[in-house]
């Protein structure tokens, strides 16, 4: 998170846990790869987290693959663009969006990571899981599956899986 005024959707900044989530997402981080300047919050795969991350997925707001996940937020970014430039009042910018990641990525995979927060950073949020790519795959999507990153994307998603993370430190 390089961001320092990061906004998170507003379902998690009412929630009573939004103080907690916020310490969370800001004392356990690492770089995203040894000279990267961007740093991303690492959390557990909990059963809190695969259960948001199933609904998700059941409710059509998960998507896989770098390739498709640029392509989303890019043709996003060009209808937010569009919108912006009709109207006159100035949007603030909110967390939307959240990438999960396993942690077995090589350098190439989170360099390329780093270029989509980079560019979509306003209303994209990232999270590395102690999880490798096989273990996130076939949990989600059947024996065989192997996953690097996802992109839940829509903002009541986002804030079940935001608020997963606070949940996983409560009952662990």
């Amino acid at each position: 998170m390089s961001d320092n005024t990061l906004l998170l959707p507003k379902q998690v900044e009412a929630d009573p846990r939004y103080k907690k989530l916020l310490s969370l997402l800001t004392g356990k981080t690492e770089k995203l790869w040894s000279g990267s300047e961007v740093s991303v919050p690492v959390a557990t795969f909990s059963g809190e987290l695969k259960a948001a991350l199933l609904a998700a997925k059941e409710n059509d707001r998960l998507a896989r693959g770098v390739e498709g996940i640029e392509r989303t937020l890019g043709i996003e970014g060009r209808g937010l663009a569009l919108v912006d430039k009709k109207t006159t009042e100035k949007r603030v910018q909110r967390i939307s969006r959240l990438l999960i990641m396993s942690n077995d990525g090589a350098e190439r995979f989170y360099r390329k990571v780093e270029a989509i927060l980079r560019q979509h950073g306003q209303r994209v949020m990232a999270v590395r899981i102690n999880a490798d790519s096989k273990q996130l795959g076939e949990y989600l999507f059947g024996p065989e599956k192997a996953v690097k990153l996802l992109l839940i994307e829509h903002k009541e998603s986002v804030a079940a899986a935001l608020l997963a993370l606070v949940d996983q430190t409560v009952s662990a």
